[in-house]
């Protein structure tokens, strides 16, 4: 798509947001600290919304049961993490990024597989079918969180960040925790690979065209059946990694975290666009932002000021900030 033509008005929301707020909070090393923690959620939600928009742009499946992934990837990372102490115990960044990337890694092939698994025995025999999809895909969660507990328990189990990740940064007053910062840089790597993967790619492509047009890239014989499992495994498997930087940021993991952020998640997608990688990302930034500056501006409408946010977005755009196209 031609940059002249591309629609920046949703993204320019985002610093728009951060403008108005400014004022509001008075103090720029607050506002400042506010920002990039609002931004670091937002990367990570997203990082988790993109394989579910993924899913739904590409395949026309609602998967409710994504938050069986993200519980999944979190917890693969406890057990990868758990044995390199000697990794995260230690003070230099690269030695705990040889522990992070592993996990990351490890919980991503663990969470694709297991997506493999979801989409031959669940969502295969309801495709087409939103409502039947919505009912199944919420059975397969619940049936998820049961196995996630026989394998590590009920119990809430600690993610503790590595050493050389706990701290903060300092510019003037204001104070920059430094796994923030490395989460807004995992979702900028993320959101340019899918771009580039999904525009750039003969791959990408032939997804795009067999959505538009299946028969006829099947009868040029590709077997977009086979396309299809491959975005579904991505999807899984980018949740995956969602629930290790979600487990890191909350730094505790239990078997229903996947269905407490199903909510954020979705609503990130309604903000966006359903489909919409681009629109997932401006969605994952303001609904980050929104909870942060709220939160410090007014406690008691933290709760539901997405849903207001929400609300404001889809009466100036029915569809979404990005139609399913973009």
């Amino acid at each position: 798509m031609n940059a002249k033509d591309f629609d920046w008005k949703p993204l320019a929301l985002v610093p728009l947001l951060a403008a108005i707020v400014l004022p509001f909070i008075g103090s720029p090393s607050t506002w400042l600290t506010l920002t990039v923690a609002g931004l670091a959620m937002g990367m990570i939600v997203f990082v988790i919304a993109s394989g579910l928009t993924l899913v739904f742009g590409l395949m026309d499946v609602l998967n409710f049961g994504h938050g069986v992934f993200i519980a999944l990837g979190a917890f693969v990372a406890t057990s990868v993490l758990g044995a390199m102490g000697d990794y995260t115990a230690s003070g230099s960044l690269w030695m705990n990024l040889l522990a992070v990337l592993p996990a990351m890694v490890v919980a991503m092939l663990v969470a694709g597989a297991i997506g493999l698994a979801f989409e031959r025995f669940i969502v295969r025999p309801v495709y087409g079918n939103h409502l039947k999809q919505i009912l199944i895909t919420m059975g397969g969660m619940i049936i998820g969180e049961e196995l996630i507990k026989v394998v590590w328990g009920p119990l809430q189990i600690p993610l503790s960040l590595p050493e050389a990740m706990k701290g903060s940064l300092f510019f003037g007053d204001a104070a920059i925790e430094k796994y923030r910062l490395i989460a807004v840089v995992v979702g900028i790597v993320v959101f340019g690979l899918l771009l580039w993967t999904l525009t750039r790619t003969k791959i990408g492509l032939l997804i795009r065209a067999g959505v538009q047009d299946r028969e006829m890239v099947e009868s040029l014989g590709y077997r977009i059946r086979v396309l299809f499992v491959g975005v579904f495994m991505v999807g899984s498997a980018l949740a995956g990694l969602g629930g290790v930087m979600w487990g890191l940021y909350q730094q505790t993991v239990v078997p229903q975290m996947g269905a407490q952020v199903n909510v954020l998640i979705f609503i990130v997608l309604i903000i966006g666009g359903l489909g919409s990688t681009t629109g997932a990302l401006v969605g994952a930034l303001l609904v980050g932002l929104m909870a942060n500056y709220t939160g410090f501006l007014v406690p008691k409408m933290a709760l539901f000021s997405n849903i207001l946010l929400m609300m404001a977005i889809l009466l100036w755009r029915p569809q979404g900030v990005y139609a399913l196209s973009k």
